[in-house]
């Protein structure tokens, strides 16, 4: 793979605050009473039962939802709406299927304002770091689901989030697909560090990839427990206490 694409200096990862919030669809909160912090730069890893709403505080960090109650933040200021600072990354790669697998990562680049006659090199440095410099001029349906999510990412750090959210990306993979994919994502992050907060099923998957994992719980209880990864004594002892406290969300 090339040489890093160079992230502004002046850039650091978001702070990002929910504070007593609840959230949903239609007057139904899918999510009670929520506060939890993630630090600039720090990589978050949610996961839980299904339903607990894991997915619905992306969308409400990501500015497509609003809290009924409480308060979501960025850096201190209300989340109002979607913003170039934060970037969404969905399991569906979300790809324009019009556009070209260049032009894709260009839109973004557009986006954050690059000029013009800097899109097209900018665009090819990114496919060349996730390894997609012989498919710049293909469409995403000539692509294989690994692939698509390969530019995703490309498309979704090329504008310089100082935040990434992440819904299950991964999930749809093979476990070779995925395990390549997780370990481009340390790559990519390492390369051009930003605030992560990561969804997922899979607790391997959430303690490679997080600085810390958070078991969320039912409507009534919506942090189940936090596990400090780089703290842990042993990941045998970090994911048993993870599935031990998955398993407490199913328990009456």
């Amino acid at each position: 793979m090339s040489a890093a694409v160079a992230a502004p200096a002046t850039r650091t990862g978001l702070r990002l605050r929910l504070d007593s919030a609840d959230i949903g669809y239609r007057d139904t909160p899918a999510v009670r009473g929520l506060s939890l912090t993630v630090e600039p730069g720090e990589r978050l890893v949610l996961t839980g039962p299904s339903g607990c709403g894991k997915s619905t505080v992306l969308r409400a960090l990501a500015g497509l939802l609003r809290p009924d109650t409480g308060a979501v933040q960025a850096d201190g200021a209300p989340v109002t709406g979607p913003d170039r600072d934060r970037a969404m990354v969905f399991q569906e790669d979300a790809l324009l299927p019009w556009r070209t697998v260049e032009k894709n990562v260009r839109l973004a680049l557009q986006l954050r304002g690059v000029p013009r006659h800097r899109r097209a090199e900018e665009a090819r440095r990114w496919l060349a770091e996730v390894g997609l410099t012989d498919y710049a001029r293909h469409l995403p349906r000539e692509l294989s689901g690994g692939m698509r999510q390969r530019v995703q990412l490309a498309r979704g750090l090329a504008g310089a989030p100082r935040a990434v959210l992440m819904d299950e990306p991964f999930g749809a993979l093979d476990a070779q697909t995925r395990g390549d994919m997780q370990s481009l994502l340390l790559r990519t992050l390492d390369a051009h560090p930003a605030t992560v907060v990561f969804v997922t099923h899979d607790v391997d998957e959430a303690i490679l990839l997080g600085d810390r994992v958070v078991v969320m719980g039912r409507r009534a209880e919506p942090v189940r427990a936090s596990f400090d990864v780089r703290r842990a004594p042993s990941r045998t002892a970090l994911r048993a206490g993870i599935v031990d406290a998955l398993t407490d969300c199913n328990t009456p």
